[in-house]
């Protein structure tokens, strides 16, 4: 399910200025595709201008380097992932405010993220393999904290879970990554096995079902789904 907004519109070019509203958005919002499908070195400054409709010489104005556009590319990733996940959690009073149907609330939106932008799948597995400066620049800025800010949920749902996985933060973090994101990383290989598209509405729902249980246990009479 690529979002393709890159694609999305072919801008008008007199003498060599885009006149699209949202120029640099259409770049940055190509270059994740890119980089997602192609990996860092594959991915060339040229292909991502084509891809976005625009002039090649509009990269080097709006980011001067190909290592700034792929820390705009993964600024975007993660920053949609902060609005979906604190969008699903951030809300006060009722049953969000308990800790196993916050953790809960967090799980399924993760889940729904990596199946609507299957490219922060690829983008993470290309990068978190590596050892190099942008591996450390990404977890630095969005993967620790990240990891942090999850760690501390998923303590506060430690006492309210009614079975799942016991286990430390750590793997806890690593296991939700891999159980919400590999039917969606290998959607064509799922599609050869079962027959199934893994995008579709219900099976997303289902999936996010099946690993909020994984990790949290079944929602006692107490919660809320």
């Amino acid at each position: 399910m690529a979002r393709g907004r890159g694609q999305r519109r072919q801008a008008s070019q007199v003498a060599g200025r885009d006149e699209a509203p949202d120029t640099r958005g259409d770049i940055v919002a190509a270059a994740l595709g890119a980089f997602s499908e192609m990996g860092f070195d594959g991915a060339s400054t040229r292909a991502i201008a084509s891809r976005a409709g625009v002039n090649h010489g509009l990269i080097p104005y709006y980011f001067g380097s190909k290592q700034k556009l792929w820390q705009a590319a993964v600024d975007l990733a993660f920053g949609e992932l902060h609005a979906s996940i604190e969008a699903a959690t951030g809300e006060s009073g009722g049953s969000a405010s308990d800790g196993r149907e916050r953790a809960a609330r967090m799980i399924r939106a993760y889940v729904h993220f990596v199946a609507e932008h299957p490219e922060f799948v690829h983008l993470m597995n290309e990068e978190g393999k590596r050892r190099g400066p942008r591996m450390r620049w990404m977890v630095d800025r969005y993967v620790k904290p990240l990891y942090e800010s999850m760690t501390t949920m998923i303590e506060a749902a430690a006492s309210a879970r009614s079975g799942g996985i016991d286990a430390d933060p750590i793997h806890f973090f690593y296991i939700l990554a891999g159980a919400a994101g590999l039917m969606f990383h290998q959607a064509e290989e799922c599609k050869r096995v079962t027959g199934i598209d893994p995008f579709a509405r219900e099976v997303v729902e289902a999936h996010a079902a099946a690993v909020e249980q994984l990790l949290l246990g079944p929602i006692t009479s107490g919660s809320n789904p």
